[in-house]
């Protein structure tokens, strides 16, 4: 192995990237890579490549940029890993210690951070090192804390809080937190109401007509829209599900009203979500323009009891 041949890494959130983006702070990161390779170029180091991960928090591993250095490194293409800071690096203890401790032991990976100087090769500062590890994981369950309350008053108070805007509906321009009616899948919204409590059609019929006739599904309409849906297989994105039109039917957001909080994350650490209990869900009443009226939305709730009734013999 090259000696002192060094890999630098740069991280931001997805929150340090939209202050960038409005010049609301100087973390970005361009001012990462300047500071560390001047760093680079001050040791007389001999620079590998630049990682970096925009947009991604350092709690999880899961980062596009962080796993093929980690690879790189296992194979040993490098000796060093440099970083502004350690939490640049992760803001999670066990990944902290599993690195620094463990696997980059094993690797003869020394880790290197420029401005609370973390150095692997220094044994005196390991406990430093796992304080601070436990200081930045403080700092990332006080702000999802934080943000966990802020949305809660948002949702008292009635105040839509979703990345996507439910199917029949878009966002205010000038309040994000408020819901317009989209007339055109508004319409949509109420063909299926009167298809299930007119026409009797069940959720599969409904489901199959609507394909048939090319509607755009939810997901098609996000699409359309330029929002970001993840890494979703798109085979079946024209295909209209019976459970995308059950969602809609028995969705009080039609009738205006404002149900959310009906699920949170497990952790801090975890993006894996519990449900809540249906008497714990927020809901606020008549927060927007109704799409439907409250007869024809509780009609077909009448109708899904019919139906369970006569499942189950009674």
């Amino acid at each position: 192995m090259h000696q002192n041949k060094v890999a630098i890494y740069c991280r931001i959130s997805v929150e340090e990237r939209e202050a960038t983006a409005q010049g609301l702070e100087s973390e970005s990161i361009q001012n990462q890579k300047l500071l560390l390779l001047e760093y680079v170029n001050q040791k007389g180091w001999e620079l590998f490549d630049i990682y970096c991960d925009e947009g991604f928090s350092g709690l999880t591993e899961d980062r596009p940029s962080f796993l093929q250095m980690i690879n790189h490194a296992r194979k040993g293409y490098f000796d060093i890993i440099l970083c502004k800071s350690q939490s640049r690096f992760t803001r999670n203890m066990e990944t902290a210690e599993k690195y620094f401790h463990h696997e980059f032991v094993r690797w003869g990976i020394r880790f290197v951070t420029v401005v609370d100087h973390v150095d692997t090769l220094v044994r005196e500062n390991k406990k430093e090192r796992q304080i601070m590890s436990l200081v930045n994981e403080w700092y990332c369950e006080e702000i999802s804390e934080n943000i966990r309350m802020v949305f809660r008053k948002k949702m008292e108070a009635g105040q839509f809080v979703g990345n996507f805007a439910p199917y029949g509906y878009k966002k205010d321009e000038n309040n994000r937190h408020r819901l317009l009616p989209q007339e055109e899948t508004a319409r949509v919204v109420r063909e299926i109401f009167r298809l299930y409590t007119k026409e009797g059609y069940s959720y599969k019929k409904i489901a199959e007509l609507l394909t048939q006739q090319q509607i755009p599904t939810p997901w098609q309409q996000k699409v359309a829209r330029g929002e970001d849906l993840g890494r979703k297989n798109v085979k079946h994105m024209g295909v209209w599900a019976p459970t995308t039109v059950r969602r809609i039917l028995h969705n009080r957001v039609y009738i205006g009203d404002m149900v959310q909080g009906k699920e949170q994350k497990v952790s801090f650490k975890e993006k894996t979500m519990k449900s809540i209990p249906q008497e714990q869900w927020i809901i606020v009443r008549g927060t927007h323009e109704a799409i439907v009226s409250e007869e024809v939305f509780y009609k077909a709730q009448q109708k899904k009891q019919s139906g369970k009734k006569r499942k189950n013999g009674v």
